[in-house]
């Protein structure tokens, strides 16, 4: 695995810009930890107490309680690469959760946002 810097950084200190980002479009930190619960299956209680201790990306994702697992219908481009493509599964991970963020800030609706098997 690649030592990314990413994989270091807390969970708390990239989260106050997720929530930056969306309300900037009218939407709420409810919203950004709605899409973090969907991702996860952490509780609102377990992001809360990772949110307040140093939890970094790489545990924040390893110890995620139930990755949803249609998260593998995430599509698309974020930062110049599509998600789907990322071979590096905790850099996969990370960039789901920001492509849910962007599609948030950029007003899809959540039942979208949130895939489901069709």
């Amino acid at each position: 695995m690649k030592n990314e810097k990413i994989y270091t950084m807390f969970v708390s200190s990239v989260y106050p810009n997720y929530v930056a980002k969306v309300e900037k479009k009218g939407k709420t930190k409810n919203d950004v930890d709605e899409i973090i619960n969907w991702l996860t299956g952490y509780s609102q209680q377990e992001l809360e107490e990772i949110l307040a201790n140093k939890i970094d990306f790489e545990t924040f994702f390893k110890e995620a309680p139930n990755k949803n697992p249609n998260r593998k219908l995430i599509k698309g481009v974020i930062c110049g690469i599509r998600v789907e493509e990322i071979e590096e599964p905790l850099m996969q991970e990370i960039r789901y959760l920001d492509k849910l963020v962007d599609e948030l800030a950029r007003g899809k609706k959540k039942e979208n946002i949130f895939r489901k098997e069709k």
